[in-house]
């Protein structure tokens, strides 16, 4: 039986309006429909409700104002409306979070997709949020424990950095979210599943995500066969739900899948409202609405806690020049590429070190650590730049004392950047020194 608590009831009896106001339709077009009789009370953004002749209520967002008449973007085709048909104005895009979702599914309207009941919390939030005073924010925190040896040692995340995660379908994209779900430091986890596919929604949270990873997160999906309207409003949705519980000081961990879908859900809504594709198809108002939702994570002001961020996007044929990919490369805090060659030879994570960068590095590492990194990276670059000649068997040993010891290691090193790390950042590092066989003989000392 399920314990309603008089606060929660309280706010259920407080969403309830007794009065509201009502239009008419009066024009259907191609995707976006006009109502007569709100013109004088809606504000953009708003929400309707649309009586249909099944008495199905559908709803809508406000696209553009009239002194007569409004456009509406219905949430699904307009196949079956009529004029005269009844459309209430339900008012601003918000949603009330609670303390009670966590381990919770729910859809980008704040209702349970697990069938079980769920109640709104005592303060509704501006779906868009309310942007912080950049000089008032905290610098990034403290290295986090992410339980993969590549985020301990040579892509470190820090408490408040925001990255990419940059793959094409298929790389394990999805399956390293999940790992960062379960292994990463942190409070609450919100996951925002934009488009995914519906087949895959319950898979990712029984199968890929775990009884482990739910009991700290809170998972928002909107499938591809949904609107538009309600698969960007997943991307808000779910940031407003990270901003409750970071007001309330905790570290939250924010997992967006993905921001393409979220700029092509974005896309339509502003082609429907009249606005012209610029960007290889993409409006202009792309880049603010992609920049706008990143910059709600990151680090707090006050007494209040952290977002700590990671966006994936898709990136077809490797194309990190494409608009998304290009946008969130300048705003974040580090970005990760996964390679389909690296995931065809069965390697996972499939992460290219050479193309992937964290900028909380080096303040984020000792010096030592980061001599290491640098080792690192070096011996990776020399074995990538000569790796053809290699397997062809044209470089003799002892030509370039470099490439020497960068193929002595590379067996190693390339496998340790595939592992699962059981301890912590220290024994991550002394397991890279190994393999690049310093500290152990190689005249330098491993770190921890």
């Amino acid at each position: 039986m399920v314990q309603i608590g008089f606060d929660k009831l309280a706010a259920e009896i407080g969403a309830i309006r007794s009065t509201h106001d009502m239009g008419r339709v009066s024009r259907i077009g191609r995707g976006t429909i006009e109502v007569a009789g709100l013109g004088h009370v809606a504000a953009q953004g708003d929400v309707v409700e649309i009586d249909t002749p099944a008495h199905a209520v559908r709803r809508g967002e406000v696209l553009n104002l009239a002194q007569d008449e409004v456009t509406i973007l219905p949430d699904g085709d307009v196949e079956g409306l009529q004029i005269g048909a009844a459309v209430t104005l339900i008012g601003p895009s918000q949603i009330a979070p609670d303390d009670s979702w966590i381990g919770r599914v729910i859809d980008p309207m704040g209702k349970a997709m697990d069938g079980r009941p769920i109640f709104r919390g005592l303060e509704a939030r501006p779906l868009r949020g309310v942007p912080m005073n950049p000089t008032e924010r905290r610098v990034l925190g403290a290295r986090l424990e992410t339980g993969l040896a590549v985020f301990n040692t040579l892509l470190p995340v820090v408490r408040g950095q925001r990255i990419g995660l940059f793959a094409g379908s298929g790389v394990g994209k999805s399956t390293l979210l999940a790992k960062l779900a379960r292994g990463v430091h942190a409070d609450v986890v919100v996951i925002a599943l934009i488009g995914e596919r519906g087949r895959e929604v319950r898979e990712f949270i029984e199968r890929v995500l775990g009884s482990d990873g739910m009991r700290r997160s809170v998972v928002v999906a909107a499938t591809s066969d949904q609107s538009p309207l309600l698969r960007r409003r997943c991307g808000w949705t779910a940031m407003a739900v990270a901003e409750h519980f970071r007001d309330q000081g905790k570290h939250v961990l924010f997992l967006a899948d993905s921001v393409t879908r979220f700029a092509e859900a974005h896309r339509e809504i502003a082609l429907a409202a009249g606005e012209g594709g610029a960007l290889r198809g993409f409006p202009p108002s792309t880049t603010h609405q992609i920049t706008a939702l990143c910059e709600r994570a990151g680090p707090g002001v006050g007494t209040s806690g952290d977002i700590t961020a990671v966006f994936s996007v898709l990136v077809a044929g490797s194309d990190m020049e494409e608009p998304v990919a290009d946008i969130l490369r300048g705003v974040l805090d580090g970005h990760v590429v996964l390679d389909r060659n690296i995931a065809e030879r069965g390697r996972f994570p499939a992460v290219d070190l050479l193309r992937s960068v964290s900028r909380a590095l080096p303040g984020a590492a000792s010096e030592a650590e980061n001599t290491l990194i640098s080792a690192a990276r070096q011996r990776l670059g020399a074995y990538d730049r000569s790796e053809m000649m290699i397997r062809a068997g044209l470089y003799t040993q002892g030509s370039d004392a470099e490439l020497d010891a960068a193929i002595a290691c590379w067996p190693k090193l390339d496998a340790f950047l595939s592992e699962d790390e059981w301890e912590n950042t220290a024994a991550s590092f002394r397991r890279l020194a190994a393999c690049l066989k310093i500290g152990d003989g190689g005249g330098e000392a491993a770190p921890g």
